[in-house]
């Protein structure tokens, strides 16, 4: 009856129902106990056993005494088995393919699809957690981020239709609401860790109720201003006009250009000459409710134009709103446009300083003609050169190692800020010798800062002492005022900088007591607002020096 090895038979000893051994056939097919089935296939007694009694391998037949025996197909029917079960199917499904109720390959189609499904909430836990990492999360955040990461596409569709639907609510602006139904967000199924990033935030910030007031504000003013439908040929010069005003800005901002000055007016007035001629839908009734009686006003630059402009851009001018659409275009995968924020604070800022062409020149004008001396010009030149050899002092002090400090001036570092006292010297002292600086942006301090800031100071008491200088005329401004400029900004950004060091702050007091009622003539009426030279004023200790006190009217926090 074959092989003598394949012909004997044991009985399982914990299952005398069973042979563990070889048997020959009763016919003529090899057939073989479950014992030696198991070596064959180095499958385990007790699943075979398991798979027989569930139907997925049952024996090729019995023997007179009820032991399993199983032949060549069975054992092809386990390895089959086997395969399929180390993919991740399960019984039924193994079953439905080995019972032929369906084929291999439908089999296997519908166990790729459930292997997506699982490898998608993997990298979704995977970016999760990823995330975290990255954050200071708290566990409820944890949580919040693992249900926002596992929402399906539908749901994510729903949950900012929901959010837009409930922000407008029954507003009549259709292209606005189309424009942000259709901005919906679509999580691939290889999320970057950046996208898993943006929707984890997209979905924190729809549910804060500051950006559904952005939105809404922005709604109202458009159905207000301009409702029903919009012609595409209008929007895309609206983007053009977006286009050309951020460059004009970006492109002051570079060379230096503070807003809040008289050289902004010509940027202001280029804008408003390109704004103008997208006004002309602009409503009679709309100009009532704005202080404009007529859309004739909007025709020319002028202190109606500019409110108008103004009052755009601080609707328009909103952070969250702005991340919003930044967040959709991360997570679709497309560039998402630059911030506008800070181009937009220097327009809005320029714009209060100029409500009209030549608002701040004219002011200022005034003020140098009426303005009274707060010291002799001689006493200016020595106060002068007595903050300017402070001041160097404190830059002797600096060390490279100290360079990447942090300062009082927002965003800037040590090496930053000696740069800029540098940068202060040369360009009053270009000024006054009739050769204005343009290169603001340029690393004025070489090797040796210490040595760039004597040689730009030199350069300044050089210029000022020139004879006549501080009677001669530069535009509006008598030269006195340009040596009074470059004190305030000494003293100002000395105490930032012995701030920034940890070293002593009383810079040339009685100078600093000079020049505070200089510093509160010209800059009192500035605009304290984002984007502006200044902050608004700082309280400060009753005991505190003059020049805490001057820190503190010009912003800085005096501790």
């Amino acid at each position: 009856m074959g092989d003598p090895k394949l012909g004997r038979m044991h009985v399982d000893e914990t299952h005398a129902t069973d042979a563990t051994d070889d048997t020959a056939a009763t016919d003529d097919r090899e057939s073989w106990g479950i014992g030696e089935v198991a070596r064959k296939t180095g499958l385990p007694v007790k699943l075979i056993r398991h798979w027989s009694d569930v139907g997925v391998v049952p024996p090729a037949r019995r023997t007179a005494a009820g032991y399993r025996l199983y032949d060549a197909g069975s054992v092809a029917r386990l390895e089959l088995a086997r395969t399929l079960r180390d993919l991740g199917l399960g019984l039924p499904a193994i079953r439905d393919v080995l019972d032929r109720e369906h084929t291999l390959a439908e089999v296997a189609a519908a166990h790729v699809d459930a292997l997506e499904a699982q490898i998608r909430t993997l990298r979704s836990q995977q970016a999760v957690l990823r995330s975290v990492t990255r954050r200071a999360t708290t566990a409820e955040g944890l949580a919040f981020m693992n249900r926002t990461a596992r929402l399906t596409a539908a749901e994510r569709r729903t949950l900012l239709q929901e959010f837009v639907t409930e922000t407008l609510g029954d507003l009549d602006v259709p292209a606005y609401r189309r424009g942000l139904l259709a901005a919906t967000p679509e999580l691939p199924d290889h999320p970057t860790d950046e996208q898993v990033d943006a929707w984890i935030e997209l979905s924190e910030l729809v549910a804060d109720p500051a950006l559904r007031s952005g939105m809404r504000r922005m709604a109202e003013y458009a159905a207000e201003h301009a409702p029903g439908e919009h012609d595409p040929a209008a929007l895309r010069a609206v983007q053009q006009l977006t286009d050309d005003w951020t460059e004009r800005v970006n492109t002051a901002i570079r060379e230096g250009i503070v807003p809040d000055s008289p050289a902004a007016d010509p940027v202001v007035a280029a804008v408003v000459a390109a704004w103008l001629p997208t006004q002309t839908q602009t409503r009679t009734q709309t100009g009532a409710r704005t202080g404009i009686q007529t859309r004739d006003e909007l025709h020319a630059d002028g202190a109606p134009a500019r409110r108008l402009l103004l009052k755009q851009l601080e609707v328009a001018s909103d952070a969250r709103v702005e991340r919003y659409w930044q967040l959709l275009c991360i997570i679709n995968g497309r560039p998402a446009r630059p911030s506008l924020a800070a181009a937009g604070d220097w327009l809005m800022t320029a714009l209060r300083t100029n409500p009209e062409p030549g608002a701040r020149a004219a002011e200022l004008g005034a003020l140098y003609d009426a303005g009274a001396d707060a010291w002799e010009p001689e006493g200016l030149l020595d106060g002068c050169e007595r903050v300017l050899r402070a001041v160097g002092d404190l830059v002797s002090a600096v060390n490279p190692s100290m360079f990447d400090r942090s300062t009082p001036c927002a965003d800037w570092d040590v090496r930053t800020l000696l740069n800029h006292l540098v940068w202060e010297n040369l360009l009053w002292s270009g000024l006054a010798n009739g050769a204005p600086r343009s290169d603001f942006t340029a690393d004025h301090l070489g090797e040796d800062h210490s040595k760039a800031f004597r040689a730009a100071a030199h350069g300044a008491l050089t210029a000022f002492r020139r004879p006549g200088m501080l009677e001669q005329r530069y535009g509006p401004a008598p030269g006195r005022r340009l040596v009074e400029q470059l004190v305030i900004e000494m003293l100002v950004h000395g105490w930032d900088l012995a701030t920034a060091i940890g070293h002593p702050r009383g810079l040339v007091p009685d100078v600093a007591e000079s020049a505070l009622p200089v510093v509160r003539e010209v800059y009192g009426s500035l605009p304290r607002t984002a984007g502006g030279s200044f902050a608004p004023p700082q309280p400060v200790p009753h005991h505190a020096t003059a020049l805490d006190r001057l820190a503190g009217y010009l912003g800085r926090a005096v501790g």
